[in-house]
């Protein structure tokens, strides 16, 4: 993924596709929580015709308010750890899985820039969560490029990740 080849709208399409297909054929839905891509997982999702059959929400939520309050991440762990960290981001796909009734999720939270970086946490940081059946596993990545390229590269990610982790 970083081949500094930034994933453009199609290459995001075929990733839903698979995606797609994958789900209906299992019978599952899934939900997405999002902080740094600030809804574009489920835009993408939703962007396919007939994805009502397999995508069953999005929690979009940018603050650590609404990372509390619509997914029910800790405040200590927001407060001690950070909205970008590994911690938040379970939370975060937890929370999703235990709101929406899903079978999987995807969270993003992560520091798309140009600005909010630091020495711990650059400017391209991003964990991502994936739930499969109650299964939780988190994983950071540090993206290339501009605030698009580090939203395209996450959105995409995101999308192959859970892809890798349905059962066949």
């Amino acid at each position: 993924m970083q081949d500094n080849h930034v994933p453009d709208d199609a290459a995001l399409a075929e990733r839903v596709e698979v995606l797609a297909s994958r789900l209906k054929e299992l019978g599952w839905t899934l939900s997405t929580a999002e902080s740094c891509t600030g809804g574009w997982i489920a835009k993408c999702c939703t962007d396919r015709a007939g994805s009502s059959a397999w995508f069953e929400r999005g929690f979009v939520t940018y603050s650590n308010g609404a990372k509390r309050d619509m997914l029910g991440v800790d405040g200590i762990v927001l407060e001690q750890a950070g909205a970008v960290s590994s911690e938040a981001a379970m939370q975060m796909v937890s929370g999703a899985v235990a709101r929406a009734g899903t079978e999987t999720a995807v969270a993003v939270t992560g520091i798309a820039g140009p600005d909010g970086g630091s020495d711990d946490k650059p400017v391209g940081s991003v964990w991502l969560a994936w739930s499969i059946r109650g299964s939780v596993e988190a994983e950071l990545k540090q993206f290339p490029g501009d605030r698009e390229a580090v939203r395209r590269y996450t959105v995409s990610h995101a999308l192959q990740g859970l892809i890798d982790r349905l059962p066949e």
